[in-house]
């Protein structure tokens, strides 16, 4: 008999502080896990913990302690969100898209939208406001493939599973030939790590590892470029204002998320 390793998604798992988190509000904190890194391997497979993807730098040690915001997915769409449903393309599907915040704005915005989220808790929570949410991983076979206008990577999402290069694939295979795909990319430019996290909740609660990545603007137009996409727009919007002084080298990281500032990247194919 072959067993076959299931797969552990973000924030799941162990005392449930992603779970925790959405139900009682509070930050949750990310952060690697052991000393070893991770490599991507096919769409839906579980990635290697011990060999780094090429280019990335991987090291476990490396990854900083990020502080992930669940008020801020539980909540109605900021500046920033609406940015981004102003960039969009007609009809728009989001990639772990939480309690559907993102989903209600498009909606709102006059477009067709749908959520995708493996979190049981999110899409009833999303379900209760009546939001179209689907419970399926972004690996599965979605609804209207290669028929959306845009698709959506945000809050960190582009590090579903620990393989940027799969995930852009798959969100391109998503969208029509004119279609985008928006990411919101880490705050360190140059940054391109993939590593098993955890997250903990304000109580110390924790999950259990899962694979995941960080990556920044400048290897993302990389790495988009190597399945087939390429940037349209990019923007931040934030404690400098839209326009203003974007996520730089990676000494300035820290300083860009503490203003507040987010940024994006528009690609197509």
């Amino acid at each position: 008999m072959t067993l076959t390793a299931q797969p552990t998604y973000f924030g799941h798992g162990g005392a449930h502080p992603y779970e925790r988190s959405l139900l009682g509000g509070g930050a949750l904190t990310l952060r690697a896990v052991g000393d070893t890194s991770i490599t991507a391997g096919r769409a839906g497979e579980i990635p290697d913990p011990t060999v780094c993807a090429p280019g990335a730098a991987c090291s476990a040690a490396s990854a900083a302690t990020t502080i992930m915001d669940v008020d801020r997915y539980t909540a109605e769409a900021d500046a920033a969100d609406l940015s981004v449903i102003e960039h969009s393309a007609g009809s728009v599907i989001d990639l772990g898209c939480g309690p559907g915040r993102m989903v209600r704005a498009a909606i709102v915005s006059g477009r067709f939208a749908l959520g995708i989220d493996v979190s049981a808790t999110a899409v009833a929570m999303a379900h209760v406001s009546g939001l179209p949410v689907l419970r399926h991983d972004i690996n599965d076979a979605l609804p209207l493939e290669g028929k959306w206008g845009t698709a959506l990577l945000l809050d960190g999402n582009i590090g579903i599973g620990g393989d940027p290069r799969a995930l852009l694939n798959r969100a391109r295979l998503l969208v029509n030939p004119q279609g985008l795909v928006i990411v919101e990319t880490s705050a360190g430019e140059g940054e391109e790590r993939c590593f098993l996290a955890e997250v903990r909740d304000r109580c110390g609660r924790s999950s259990e590892p899962f694979p995941w990545a960080q990556i920044g603007a400048g290897p993302l137009t990389r790495i988009a470029a190597e399945v087939g996409l390429q940037v349209e727009a990019r923007w931040s919007v934030g404690g400098y204002g839209e326009g203003g002084n974007e996520a730089g080298a990676d000494a300035e990281a820290a300083d860009v998320e503490a203003a507040g500032v987010r940024t994006f990247v528009a690609l197509s194919a």
